[in-house]
């Protein structure tokens, strides 16, 4: 397959991004953490869920926003005059906007009442959607995937119900690219694509490669959409996401439950120095990574369990050594609490409480000290290598990231207290997991390193953080 040389000229790179996952957050909302929060505190991009006219199912769970009826720019998120302020204001401070599409499919469930510009009611069951238009010669023939070795279902055949869209159609193609357009114009800066397993990378080539440059008021000249792909796949899988890295990027699914199994006892840290493609991961260069999103948080895949805010040391680790890693591009949840797995978001407007935490049932750990600490220490190792690593032979590690960063972890029940390479240059530095470098001062642990670069380092098994971390702006 022959891609256009105009695929793989996406967005330049800052630096290594860290996007976070504002999963159900409103548009206003999104815009004041933006300006407040997120450009402040180092995170370049912020993800935002499906913002077009979905299905309104009854108890409104979150997945009703994943059956599309029609591109118009209106959800429980805001309408086109919210969603266009958002744009603007992250663009302003620097945050970039990335959207989650859906165009594999439109919604099979009825609109509860809602109706179509034109006073009409969407027949789903007849396929029929006024707002688009789409009718049923604009969708596969309805047939169910019965079997996931079948490559020919998976692709034409109806997820979950939902009526498959037929991306070869011309007139498809049209609609979806005309939508795509609207939303870069507006000023996006990509999109992650659901259910891109289920859509023929051919079909996918034609739609990314007919859409508009970058809105250049914020980006350069000849910037194209970044598209990062949702593959869920396992090892030996029909469809992998390497059929699709020559589009853009693919979600890593792997990454983060490979991550779990290290920092909750099922593979030793020691063996995490060579993390990466000779574990059967993807190239940095081809992938979003990240502990979690919206859909494993609540039930997992592949027979493995994500980690989540709800094992929230654990978590934070994980995180942590995601962040210090090597990587282009990772996403940080940031979510509500949730009991039941089909639970609606809590009520808008985000509270914001006086330290830096979120209320009202929203999660928000992208607020958490521990991983926006991390965030900034991503942005100052960016563009250097891992060195120096260091074990105990079991689940205490450490390593640095050139001269630029250092960082520690303790996943055993046994403390951490040991003299360790930092690869930094002599002085006090502040550890921005446990607090802040302010006023000249650390809000948090002070480290400090010797002549030739060691420090002393101290995480017992029963610290709240189970890891440390310094950089070349956290000394003092």
């Amino acid at each position: 397959m022959i891609f256009t040389a105009a695929l793989l000229t996406i967005l330049p790179l800052v630096s290594g991004e860290t996007i976070v996952n504002m999963f159900e957050w409103s548009h206003d909302d999104v815009a004041k953490e933006c300006v407040r929060f997120l450009g402040p505190y180092g995170y370049s991009g912020v993800q935002v869920s499906p913002v077009n006219e979905c299905a309104v199912v009854n108890g409104r769970p979150w997945w009703e926003r994943y059956q599309p009826f029609s591109y118009r720019l209106v959800s429980r998120s805001g309408d086109e005059a919210a969603f266009k302020n958002m744009v603007e204001t992250c663009n302003g401070v620097g945050v970039r906007v990335y959207v989650d599409v859906v165009f594999n499919h439109m919604s099979a469930n009825q609109p509860s009442g809602t109706t179509g510009t034109d006073g009409s009611v969407p027949d789903t069951n007849n396929k029929q959607y006024p707002d688009v238009p789409y009718g049923p010669n604009d969708f596969h023939s309805t047939c169910s995937i019965d079997d996931w070795g079948n490559r020919n279902q998976i692709r034409v055949c109806e997820l979950v119900g939902l009526h498959d869209l037929n991306q070869g159609s011309e007139y498809v193609r049209g609609k979806i690219v005309d939508f795509l357009n609207h939303l870069i114009d507006i000023g996006v800066a990509g999109f992650r694509v659901d259910a891109a397993k289920h859509m023929e990378p051919s079909d996918l080539a034609v739609i990314y490669g007919r859409t508009h440059n970058l809105n250049t008021k914020w980006f350069p000249d000849g910037s194209r959409a970044y598209f990062y792909q949702e593959i869920m796949s396992n090892d030996g899988d029909v469809i992998m996401p390497k059929e699709y890295t020559g589009l853009g990027g693919a979600l890593d699914f792997k990454y983060g439950f490979e991550l779990a199994r290290g920092f909750t006892g099922g593979n030793q840290l020691k063996w995490f120095y060579n993390f990466g493609e000779k574990w059967n991961l993807l190239p940095w260069k081809d992938s979003v990574v990240f502990i979690d999103n919206h859909d494993t948080q609540r039930s997992g895949i592949f027979g493995r369990d994500a980690l989540t805010y709800k094992q929230s040391k654990q978590y934070k680790m994980a995180t942590g050594f995601m962040l210090a890693w090597p990587h282009q591009r990772a996403a940080v949840m940031s979510s509500y609490s949730f009991d039941n797995k089909d639970q609606s978001p809590p009520a808008y407007p985000v509270p914001i409480n006086d330290d830096l935490s979120c209320g009202g049932g929203w999660v928000c750990e992208h607020r958490w000290r521990q991983i926006y600490g991390m965030a900034a220490f991503a942005n100052v190792v960016e563009g250097t290598e891992v060195s120096n690593w260091w074990t105990n032979g079991n689940y205490q590690i450490s390593f640095c990231r050139g001269d630029k960063g250092f960082i520690a972890f303790n996943a055993e029940q046994s403390d951490l207290d040991a003299d360790l390479q930092t690869c930094l240059s002599p002085g006090d530095y502040c550890d921005v997991v446990s607090g802040l470098k302010k006023d000249g001062k650390c809000t948090g642990t002070t480290i400090t390193v010797q002549q030739g670069g060691q420090a002393r380092i101290k995480i017992p098994s029963n610290a709240d953080d189970g890891f440390v971390a310094i950089h070349a702006q956290s000394k003092l």
